[in-house]
């Protein structure tokens, strides 16, 4: 696939903008860039549409094992685009409700995609921006990448993306951050949850590289089903439940034949039959 030009609409209202999305796809992995650097890859509702778009058709397609979510230019996402927040303070509440539930559609669209997700963030990332790195399932930041969930600062709150966030740095991070919306460096987004590994600027595309290798080396239906696993585990409340689901599950992959052809080729010491380059 190549450059996105939709001409589709959201809220029945609005025709996406050319090429603000880039999607590439390199054998099984599908690469999703924002392509709006002369606006930091802000947010507007064509770009909230057209990523939800990609991303819907990316959770079609069986043949994929994961995707990339990056940033072209300096920063990853700058969060909400000034133009649209100005069109959104004169809009009425129901178009507001309109656009919000548009970006929240997006992050959990992201969040439960049944794929491996990968966030390479440089640059800003602020917001929504945050959002959509927590809704990664690895985020790789750059030592230069900075946060900030500022919109206390605006009158507002992180509201939509604010389910992912607190799943990625817990409540007691979440409260201090939420109520500043102070600004803090990718080092302090690595102790406290938010990314996972940091890493020199030019280096980020090769530390992507090596979690893609790991993927791909990963069985695709036992990688997708990790996500699955941990899903039930964190909302099933029930133990006998829960107990029962995960015995079923792992029953099932040791019976099928991505668990035969695992556990053959581990005897045979030679690599699985799904095993591929990155």
């Amino acid at each position: 696939m190549a450059h996105t030009s939709c001409a589709a609409t959201i809220c029945g209202r609005c025709p996406f903008e050319p090429n603000m999305l880039a999607i590439k796809r390199h054998g099984a992995v599908l690469h999703l860039t924002l392509d709006r650097p002369e606006r930091h890859n802000a947010f507007n509702e064509h770009l909230i549409a057209a990523l939800t778009q990609a991303l819907e058709q990316a959770s079609q397609d069986p043949g994929l094992r994961a995707l990339v979510l990056a940033g072209n230019g300096r920063s990853f996402s700058a969060g909400a685009d000034l133009d649209w927040m100005a069109r959104l303070a004169r809009a009425s509440e129901a178009d507001n409700l309109g656009d919000a539930q548009a970006l929240a559609t997006l992050m959990r669209t992201l969040d439960s995609l049944p794929l491996p997700t990968i966030a390479a963030v440089q640059g800003a990332a602020y917001g929504g921006g945050v959002g959509l790195a927590a809704c990664c399932d690895i985020v790789i930041a750059s030592d230069d990448a900075r946060f900030a969930l500022s919109e206390v600062r605006l009158g507002l709150l992180p509201a939509v993306i604010s389910p992912y966030v607190i799943a990625a740095i817990g409540p007691r991070q979440a409260r201090r951050w939420f109520a500043t919306g102070q600004a803090f460096d990718a080092q302090r987004a690595l102790a406290i949850g938010l990314v996972h590994e940091v890493v020199p600027a030019d280096g980020l595309a090769a530390a992507v590289d090596a979690q893609l290798q790991l993927l791909l080396q990963a069985a695709p239906q036992a990688c997708r089903a990790a996500k699955q696993l941990v899903a039930a585990v964190i909302n099933e409340n029930d133990p006998a439940r829960l107990d029962a689901h995960n015995a079923a599950l792992i029953a099932r992959l040791r019976a099928g034949a991505e668990g035969r052809e695992g556990l053959a080729a581990f005897l045979d010491k030679r690599p699985a039959n799904w095993v591929q380059p990155a």
